[in-house]
C-alpha cells in the first residue's frame, strides 16, 4: 500500500521564495526600464553636452559691432558729355588732378560740323537783330529831327506874329495881315503838339522793341555758347580737384553722351561705410553715435546716412570723423566699429548664443530643481549685443537656461539629463 511523501518545510519555502522572488525581479526590471525609457517629448543627453548659464541682472550695452571699410568723404563723377573717339588720353588713373585739368580729348566730325553751320545761322540771326536796332535807332533818329524842326518853326512864327502884332499896334499893319501870322503860328504850335505825342507813342512803342531786340539778342548768344560748349565738350576735364579713380580710357575708345569714364574721389576726407544686416534696419539711424578701433585709439564718429535699400539681406550705413581723421587712413582699409544704438541700463540678461537660432528667442530650456531635467518654456527676448540678450518675459533671475545649441532639441519640450 502507498503513502504519500512529505517533503520537508525548508524545500517548500525556498520554492515559495524562488516563485515570489522571480515575480519582484520581474517587476523591478520593468520599472527599472520604465524609467530608463524616455517618456514622449523627452530627450536624453549628457551634461557634458550642455553649456548652462544663469539669468542675472545687469548692465545691458546697446550696441551694434560692425566691420566698416574707409570710403572718400566726397565722390564727383565724371561722364561724357558728347559722344566721340578718344584722340588722346592725358591723365592716368590714381593721379592727382586739379579742377579744370584735361584728362583726355575727343573727337568728333559730325558735331564740329553742325557747330559750324548753327554758328553760321546764329550769327546771320544777330545781324538781323542789329538791323532792327538800327532801323529803330534811325527811326527815333527821324522823328527827333522833324520834331526839332517843328519847334524852330514855331519859334520864328511867333517871333514875326510878335514884330507884326507890334507894326498892327501902330497902325502900320493891317488886321488881315496879322491875322495871317497868328494862323501861321497856330499851325507850328499844333504840329509841334502832334510831333510830340506822336513821338511819345513810338517811344513807348520802341522801348517796348527794344527789350524784345535785346532779350533776342541775348537768347542767341546764350545759344551760341552752347554750341561752342558743345564743341568744348570734346575736352573732357576734371570737374573738381582731388584723386582721379576707375579711369582706364584707351586711344580710339568710342564713347557715348552720358557714358562714365571714371570718377575724382575727395583726397585727405574720408568716411566709413558699414553694411549691416538687415535686422538692424529699423535700429540704425542718422545722428547715432559710434567709436572706431583704431589701434590702440577710439575715435568718434556719428552716422551721417543710412541707405533704405536692402542688398543680399544688408544695408548701408555711412559714418563721418567727428573731429580730426586720423592719419595714414588708406580707401578700402577696414576698420571695426562699434554703434550705439541705445542707452545702457539694468536688465535680465542672457549670453547671446547659439541657443538663440533655433527658437528666434522665444523659448529656452529652463532647468528644474533637482538638477536631472530642463523643460522648454516660452519667454520674451528684447535687444541683443554680440554678448548679450535681453530677456524681457518668461524667466526671471537666478533661473539656470541650456545655451548651447537647439538644434538637436527642437522637437523636444524635456531633457532628460545625466
Amino acid at each position: 500500500m502507498d503513502r504519500a511523501v512529505r517533503r520537508p518545510r525548508h524545500h517548500v519555502l525556498m520554492r515559495r521564495a524562488m516563485r515570489w522572488g522571480a515575480a519582484a525581479a520581474v517587476v523591478m526590471a520593468g520599472v527599472v526600464v520604465w524609467r530608463m525609457v524616455p517618456a514622449s517629448g523627452t530627450l536624453s543627453v549628457r551634461n557634458d553636452q550642455l553649456t548652462i548659464e544663469t539669468v542675472r541682472s545687469a548692465p545691458f550695452l546697446d550696441y551694434l559691432p560692425v566691420r566698416a571699410s574707409v570710403a572718400p568723404l566726397h565722390v564727383t563723377y565724371i561722364g561724357a558729355v558728347q559722344g566721340g573717339e578718344v584722340s588722346e588720353v592725358v591723365a592716368r588713373d590714381g593721379a592727382l588732378v586739379a579742377k579744370g585739368d584735361i584728362l583726355a580729348r575727343l573727337t568728333n566730325p559730325q558735331l564740329q560740323l553742325d557747330v559750324t553751320s548753327r554758328e553760321a545761322q546764329i550769327a546771320s540771326q544777330l545781324g538781323a537783330v542789329s538791323a532792327q536796332r538800327l532801323a529803330l535807332q534811325q527811326t527815333r533818329t527821324g522823328e527827333e529831327s522833324q520834331l526839332g524842326e517843328a519847334r524852330y518853326n514855331l519859334l520864328k512864327a511867333r517871333r514875326e506874329l510878335e514884330i507884326h502884332e507890334q507894326l498892327h499896334g501902330q497902325g502900320f499893319e493891317s488886321d488881315a495881315n496879322l491875322q495871317s501870322y497868328r494862323d501861321e503860328a497856330e499851325y507850328d504850335a499844333s504840329r509841334v503838339a502832334r510831333l510830340d505825342a506822336a513821338r511819345a507813342q513810338d517811344l513807348a512803342v520802341a522801348a517796348r522793341q527794344s527789350d524784345e531786340i535785346d532779350r533776342e539778342a541775348q537768347r542767341l548768344r546764350s545759344n551760341l555758347e552752347v554750341v561752342e560748349d558743345s564743341l568744348n565738350a570734346l575736352v573732357l576735364r576734371a570737374p573738381v580737384a582731388g584723386r582721379l579713380t576707375n579711369f582706364d580710357l584707351q586711344p580710339g575708345q568710342s564713347l557715348k553722351a552720358g557714358d562714365r569714364i571714371g570718377q575724382i574721389d575727395s583726397e585727405g576726407q574720408y568716411r566709413l561705410d558699414a553694411d549691416i544686416d538687415e535686422f538692424y534696419l529699423g535700429r540704425v539711424s542718422v545722428g547715432q553715435r559710434a567709436d572706431a578701433e583704431m589701434g590702440d585709439v577710439k575715435v568718434a564718429m556719428t552716422v551721417a546716412r543710412v541707405h533704405p535699400q536692402v542688398t543680399n539681406g544688408q544695408f548701408r550705413a555711412e559714418l563721418t570723423f567727428d573731429g580730426a581723421m586720423p592719419a595714414g587712413l588708406r580707401r578700402g582699409e577696414s576698420v571695426d566699429v562699434r554703434i550705439t544704438l541705445g542707452e545702457t541700463h539694468p536688465a535680465l540678461v542672457l549670453p547671446n548664443g547659439a541657443w538663440l537660432e533655433a527658437g528666434g528667442g522665444s523659448a529656452a530650456f529652463v532647468m528644474t530643481p533637482d538638477g536631472h531635467g530642463a523643460d522648454r518654456v516660452a519667454i520674451a527676448s528684447g535687444r541683443r549685443n554680440p554678448e548679450q540678450v535681453e530677456i524681457t518675459g518668461g524667466l526671471h533671475a537666478g533661473d539656470r537656461v541650456v545655451v548651447s545649441s537647439y538644434n538637436s532639441y527642437k522637437n523636444f519640450n524635456h531633457l532628460s539629463i545625466h
